[in-house]
């Protein structure tokens, strides 16, 4: 289960570049938080790396993330780690939102998200220079990036016990 093998794994499934960069980012919010928790910065990077690994070959609610599930089953992933990858598509699966990997994941999924569609209306189209008051802001313009849900981020940030502003 090493990043090098999540690694390949994903990009044997995804060939899109926007979905490899969302992995990415999901994989290094993911990342920051396992270190803050003082979690397991490796496995929870690979959770990350590998919740919408199926995604591009299988969009369809109700085939992601379970055709992916099995696919980690076969391969020997542990199954707290496909739990978690499940639980980001509770509404889909039915896998609630537990532990501290499985909250963290599906905060950092969402937010990571919405401050790439951030970053790119940006004139360098980089998280680089980005501030959290611009992030915040186009969160209360309801007509910016308008598929990402409101409530999504916060309760994800809520399920954490933080806070977004």
């Amino acid at each position: 289960m090493s990043r090098d093998d999540a690694w390949a794994l994903l990009t044997d499934y995804t060939k899109g570049e926007s979905l490899l960069k969302h992995a990415i980012a999901v994989e290094a919010a993911v990342r920051g938080y396992a270190r803050r928790f003082g979690e397991d910065e490796e496995a929870w990077g690979v959770t990350a790396l590998l919740h919408d690994f199926d995604y591009e070959r299988w969009p369809t609610l109700g085939d992601h993330p379970d055709k992916g599930s099995e696919i980690l089953r076969e391969k020997g992933y542990p199954e707290w780690m496909i739990r978690a990858i499940r639980s980001h598509a509770m509404e889909i699966t039915g896998v609630t939102r537990d532990s501290l990997l499985e909250k963290t994941l599906f905060a950092c999924d969402e937010l990571a998200g919405f401050i790439t569609a951030a970053a790119l209306v940006r004139p360098s189209k980089s998280v680089m220079d980005l501030e959290a008051k611009s992030v915040v802001r186009r969160m209360k313009d309801k007509a910016f990036a308008r598929a990402v849900k409101r409530e999504d981020l916060h309760a994800g940030a809520a399920s954490l016990g933080l806070a977004l502003e």
